[in-house]
Order: C-alpha cells, then structure tokens, then sequence
C-alpha cells in the first residue's frame, strides 16, 4: 500500500512510501522513514503524489505512538502554503520545529494553580458586548471587538473565554509583541486562578515541549503566544483571540513570510471555530470587511468606570526657542512638571532607539553607514558602539579623519538615550527609564521594570513604540510626543493608518484611572491632517476617508498586492533578474507586473534587493497560477527570490 508522507523539509508535496500495516496508519500519524543515507520524522499526509515510474519506493520504518495531528490543521498547512507561495514541508517545519526536541515524551505537563483569584465585574456595555460574542455561536465567525482604549476589551474576551474552557475546549490568544505577554500574564492569573501557557521564540526548548505536546494530548487548555504559537497541534481547539489585530507586528518578515491575523482567521475556519479580532482602531481591512458585513462588530465606546480620554496639547516647535541640542521645549516642561509635581507618571514617547540616528564629521563631512546595508549606523551610548538596525553590525565610533587625527563628530537627531540624558538634567532627582527592547532583553528585567512602573517607583518613562502596545499603567497621566511626524518615508501605502492607530494606542496609556490626563504633541507640522485627525478622535471618520483614498487608487483592500524581491551580491544581477522574470510574469492574465525598482533600503547583509509588484483584483486568487509560474522559473543561482504576500511597507 502507498502511503503519501510530508517532511518538513523545503518540498511542496509528500513523498510516497510503502507499508504493510496499513490498518494502524491514519492520516496526520508521525512516522519516522529513510530519506537519502539517514533517517526523517514525517507526518502522513492527505494525498499521494504521482512519482516518476524509475523512483524506488522505500517503506515506512515505524509509527510514533501517542503523536498525531487533526485533519484539520493538514488543510490548514495546504491552504498556507498555497496562499503565501512557500512549500508545504517547511510549513510544517513551523508546526513541529525541532523534531529532536519536541517529540521527545515529555511526561510531567501539569498547569499551576494560584489560590489567588480577584472579582471582576462588567458594566453595562462590556455585558453587551459579551453577550453579542456569545450569540455569534460557536462555529467559524469572525467577530470584532472593538472598544476605546482602556474600555476593558480584556476582560470582556476573559468571561468569553470562561465559556470555552467551561466546554473542555482549547483557546489561543494571540498577542503582537512578546513583551506583553508578562504582564497580560499576571492579569490572566487574577481573573482564572491558573499560569496560562505561555509560546513565542525566547521560552527555552524543555517548556516548548511541554507545551507543544501538552497542546497535542488536551492537557494544555488555554496558550497565550506570538505569531507561532498559531502552528500549535491543538486537539480540540475552541476559540482564537487576535488582540490588537490592526499591528503590524502580526506580520512575519523574513524566512516564512505570512500575515498571522489573516492566517489565523484562516486556521480558524478549517478548525470551524470562532474568531474574535480586538482592537481599539481596527485595520483598514478588518473595517472594510465589517462594513462588508463580512464580520459581525459590537463596541464598547467608554473606558470603564467612565474615566474620559485624555486632553491634548499642541507645542509648535516652530516657535520654540530649543538650544543646541535640546529637543524638549519649555512649554512642555511646564506642563510635565505640574504631574510630576502631583506625585504621577510621565512618559516620553520616541520611536527611536539608541542615542543618535546618524553621526557627521564636522571637518571632513564622514558618515557612519552599515558596511552591510544601505542605512546609517544608530549610536548607542549605552554599549558605547553604532549599531546597525537592520543586520546588527556593531563598531566602534572613533574614525581616522582627513587631519589625521580622529573625527569630531556631530550628532543628528535624538534617540531613547539622548532624551534620558536631556531629562536627567532636567529632574536629575526623578527615576527616570528607559523602555524599549534594548534594555529589555532579559525577562527578570522586563518584569521587575514592569511591576515598579505598576508601584509607581518610576517617575518618568523614555519609551519607542513597543510601549504603546497593551501595558496598563495606574498612574501614568501625562504623555509627551517628543517629534510629531507624520510624513513617513514615503514607501508605504499604509503610512497614514499606522500613525493613526499608533498614537491611538499611546494616548491610551494615559489616564486609565484619572479624570485629568494630557498628551502633548510636539511637532514642527502643526496643521498636519493626521494629527488633526488625532485630535478630533474620531477614528471611523478616517478610516472611512482612507477607504475612499484606497478605492479611489485601486488599492487594497480594493485589489491584491503581492511583492517580489529579487537580491544578489550584485545589483547588476539583482536588477537583470527582476527584468527577466517580468518578461515572463506579463504573460499571466489578470496580473500588473509594476516595476522593477530598486527597493528603498536597497542593500541588507550585503545583498542587493530590487523590487517588482504584481496586482491583481480582490477577487482573484491568483497563486495558484504564481506557484505553477515559480515552480517552473529557471533563474540564476546568483540570485534569490523572496515572495511577500500582501506586504505591509515596501522597503
């Protein structure tokens, strides 16, 4: 009997073997069979494969016993790679990583239980919502839940979840940073009375086996995780929360590249299961599919216990009379001081890391550029080096200059540490901190800075955008917008939604439990419309402005876009090789080849990268034709494709 067997190596089908014992293999069975001189786990797959009629058939060895996945998560793993134009084997790679590790039997799984549980109770609007969710049912719909922020989104899908788990069922929920997962942790503790398990790439190999297999034998009921916790072998899953769903960090940039809301919402119709999308500002997507009515919506328009949003403030730096080096005006010093002075918090907020974007010698005009990429080295004070943002090179700051002697640099623009430094001059008698993901690398030091900012130990906050992500912090009142530009770089269609739905979910931050809070933004582009929009706060008028800018352009959610980069050590190759597969692509009906470009960063780790982009109309599917076009393509081993469905910048 042929037995069709997928290994999680880089094929788009299974392999054919043969076996005897036919009556104990069931599709979704790990086996382990030869391949080539060794040995490979396989998993047993949907269908067989024409192989060619000179091609030995080899026999399957054995079974694992105690080890399978559902029907479901195959067709789930077919869909993926279909849509996203990767092979089905290293899909499956994502679902069981390190074979070595994960199937060996883990034998103690058990949940800790905490004694301490706290009361919660909903007001009348999160009831409501609560109640909408529940009468969804609990086959495959797409629900979102949307709320202001700080109007307790949370606890609503808490009690949702309650129902769930009260069935025997499975629940994930999915987070866009690992870095919310300890204190979303601490919440989830309060309200159930149990340690949830916790899936993204920085848990250690023993806790990912427990609950890779606790996942796989129904012991592990409920996972909060990152974008891979969405490959887990879910026996009875019941139920898929994608909080924050409109971030961009739900997009996956390199090696396997997806988009893990759109999968999961996926994942959750092959698993007949509910969906529900959270967010205070949903994605241009999502809001198009509701007005669709493609998705069911119910809001929650006030922030629990009535607390009111915070006020704004607007601080010109045009008329500001900033020194040298300065980059906080007096006017809102003035404003931060009456917080400080009341004994609350203040956060500066900078999506900038480091402490200078860029440095200039001042006599021979030298820059310090990443030797690898086409950006500017960032300087770290800290670590005393430049560092490469994109491809981590480090060096050294001090260079020979012209005169011989070493270059006297100038340093443009702030970052993290240069605002601390500013700052510490200022209050030099405040806790001052700084959060962002250089300086929390460690977990114990993400939960200690966490549980102090809760305690109120720290007076002043410097953070870059991973601050604007879900943290609840009780005496945070004041927010200041160091540099208000909303111009972006000018490569990405979605500019405009993402600074919306930034700024959105940082003035959220502020005044979760006051009456008096404040965000000020400060800005040379004062009359910008993106800030004039953050102001009204009125967010449904924008989104439905924006989708009458995107209908207007025929661009998504209008049409299909999908990327193709084409790198090399060479840009004479890179660009040759963009002209040559879009020679070929033009013949594909339905499709607009736009390009090739040079991509905007257009060297990274020493490849240069050219771009085309293919656009189709939103209804039409058209990969199943693109992977029949790439599986025959015959390009140079001197360059390398990468394909990027639905891309969410162009750089």
């Amino acid at each position: 009997m042929y037995i069709p067997v997928l290994i999680p190596r880089i094929f788009n089908y299974p392999l054919t073997y043969r076996s005897d014992n036919t009556t104990s293999l069931k599709e979704g069975d790990f086996v382990i069979v030869p391949f080539g001189k060794s040995k490979e786990v396989g998993v047993i797959w949907d269908k067989i494969v024409s192989t060619p009629k000179n091609i030995k058939i080899r026999s399957i060895e054995k079974k694992l016993e105690k080890i399978s996945i559902n029907r479901s998560l195959i067709s789930f793993i077919n869909w993926f790679s279909m849509y996203n134009l990767v092979s089905k084997g290293m899909v499956l790679k994502m679902c069981i990583g390190n074979k070595s590790n994960l199937l060996k039997i883990e034998k103690n799984i058990n949940i800790k239980i905490s004694k301490k549980r706290k009361n919660f109770f909903l007001n009348k609007e999160q009831d409501k919502s609560l109640k909408s969710l529940q009468s969804y049912g609990n086959t495959f719909n797409v629900s979102v839940l949307q709320g202001v922020t700080g109007s307790g989104k949370t606890l609503v899908y808490f009690e949702r979840i309650k129902d769930i788990l009260n069935k025997k069922k499975q629940v994930l929920i999915m987070l866009p940073e690992i870095f919310l997962t300890n204190q979303f942790q601490q919440r989830f503790m309060d309200f159930f009375g149990f340690i949830p398990a916790v899936w993204h790439s920085k848990i250690t190999i023993k806790n990912k086996r427990k609950i890779w297999q606790g996942v796989l034998n129904n012991k592990i009921k409920l996972v909060i995780g990152a974008r891979s916790s969405l490959f887990l072998p879910f026996k009875k899953l019941g139920l898929i929360i994608v909080d924050e769903e409109h971030d961009q960090s739900y997009k996956q940039g390199e090696g396997l590249i997806y988009n893990a809301r759109d999968m999961a919402i996926s994942r959750a119709s092959f698993e007949n299961v509910p969906i529900h999308l959270v967010s205070s500002i949903p994605s241009l997507e999502t809001f198009n599919n509701i007005k669709d009515r493609k998705y069911n919506l119910t809001k929650i328009s006030k922030r629990y216990s009535d607390f009111p949003l915070p006020n704004t403030e607007v601080v010109n730096l045009n008329y500001s009379s900033l020194k040298k080096d300065q980059f906080i005006a007096f006017e809102t010093l003035e404003l931060v001081k009456k917080y400080l002075n009341k004994g609350e918090q203040v956060l500066f907020f900078l999506n900038r890391r480091g402490y200078a974007p860029f440095l200039i010698c001042k006599k021979c005009g030298f820059k310090h550029i990443c030797p690898h990429c086409s950006i500017y080295l960032t300087y770290h004070k800290l670590i005393k080096k430049l560092v490469c943002h994109y491809c981590g090179f480090k060096n050294k700051k001090e260079v020979k200059c012209k005169t011989q002697k070493n270059c006297d640099f100038q340093m443009y623009g702030p970052g993290v540490e240069k605002i601390y430094d500013e700052l510490k001059e200022v209050f030099p008698n405040k806790i001052t901190k700084i959060i962002s993901s250089d300086f929390l690398l460690k977990k114990s030091e993400s939960k200690n800075i966490l549980k102090k900012i809760e305690k109120n130990e720290i007076n002043i906050l410097i953070g870059t955008q991973l601050i604007s992500k879900g943290f609840n912090f009780p005496k945070l009142n004041c927010i200041v917008v160091v540099d208000a530009d909303f111009s972006g770089m000018g490569y990405d269609l979605r500019t405009t939604e993402k600074n919306i739905q930034l700024y959105n979910q940082l003035s959220g931050r502020a005044g979760r439990f006051s009456n008096k809070s404040l965000v000020i933004y400060q800005t040379y582009f004062p009359l910008n419309e993106t800030l004039k929009d953050l102001i009204s706060n009125d967010p449904e008028k924008f989104l439905k402005n924006e989708l009458l800018m995107r209908k207007k352009n025929n661009l998504p959610p209008f049409s299909r876009l999908i990327a193709l980069i084409v790198s090399s050590k060479s840009n004479d190759n890179s660009l040759r090789g963009a002209q040559e597969i879009k020679k070929k692509l033009i013949k594909i009906r339905e499709l607009k080849v736009l390009g090739p470009i040079s991509s905007p960063v257009f060297k990274i780790r020493k490849y240069y990268r050219t771009r085309l982009l293919l656009k189709t109309g939103s209804k039409v599917l058209i990969q199943k034709q693109l992977a029949l076009f790439l599986q025959n393509l015959q390009i140079s081993k001197k360059i390398k494709l990468t394909v990027d469905v639905d891309p969410i910048n162009f750089t």
